[in-house]
This record gives structure tokens, sequence and C-alpha cells, in this order.
């Protein structure tokens, strides 16, 4: 073989490998969204920078799983019963620029640990409700 039809193969290779992760990213992605209880949501981390993912609720807890990963596991986890909200706001000038426009940035308390969310205002109406309705902390309650 000479040498132009090996380089051929190697960027045929390549391209297909392409292909086929973007497919897998997308397969996730919509088995993601058709699932109940899913919300797109962005997430500050530490560094304060933010990361675009899907929050999916669980009876226990919430979970987050960033938008660009092939994993099916959670990046971030917190059990309902340790959540509290602190309340909602817009963003500020700078956070604009990074989270999706027509966001409301979602203040939560989780371990005494400030965590921030970007999310719809229709997602933030039904993360409030999930909240609420989870049970009192008391005798006999899971909590």
């Amino acid at each position: 073989m000479n040498e132009a039809v090996v380089a051929f193969i190697a960027l045929a290779g390549i391209f297909l490998l392409v292909v086929i992760t973007l497919c897998l990213f997308g397969v996730r992605r919509m088995m993601l969204r058709r699932a109940l209880g899913t919300v797109d949501a962005s997430i500050c981390s530490t560094n304060h920078r933010w990361a675009m993912g899907v929050c999916r609720y669980r009876e226990s807890g919430l979970e987050w799983l960033r938008l660009f990963s092939l994993s099916p596991l959670p990046s971030k986890t917190m059990a309902r019963s340790k959540i509290s909200m602190l309340g909602r706001r817009e963003p500020t000038e700078q956070e604009l620029t990074r989270v999706p426009p027509g966001t409301v940035i979602v203040v939560l308390s989780y371990n005494g640990e400030e965590v921030l969310l970007a999310m719809k205002f229709d997602a933030y109406a039904g993360l409030s409700s999930w909240l609420e309705a989870g049970p009192h902390t008391g005798v006999g309650t899971w909590r």
C-alpha cells in the first residue's frame, strides 16, 4: 500500500470515531431528557466555572450529570434531606455570558456548602416544590 491509502484509511478511521462519539453524546442526551424528573441545569463549581448539565430527581436525592460526558454516573449527588433552598436571584453581568439566557440562579445549601444552579424559572418552581414535598424530619421519617 502506498502512503496516500494509509493516510486516507487513518483519516477515515478518525472521522468515523468522531461521528460515533457524537452519536453517543446525542443518544445519552436524548435518554436523559426522556426520563421523568430531569431538567436542564448548569452548576457553578468551586472555582466559579459554570458547567452545563442535567439535574435528575430521585426519591432520596438530586443528581447532577454533566452534559458533555459519556458517563452514566452523576457528577454530583445531593441527599434530599440535606438540601436547603436559600433563594433565587437573577444572574450577574459576569454570569450572563456563562449561563443560558432566561435562567435564574438558585442558591442551595448542601452540608453547609453553597451550591449554585442556573435553570429556567419553571424548573426552579419544580425544584422548590420537590424540596417542600419531602417528608419532615421527625420520629419515624427517613430524614
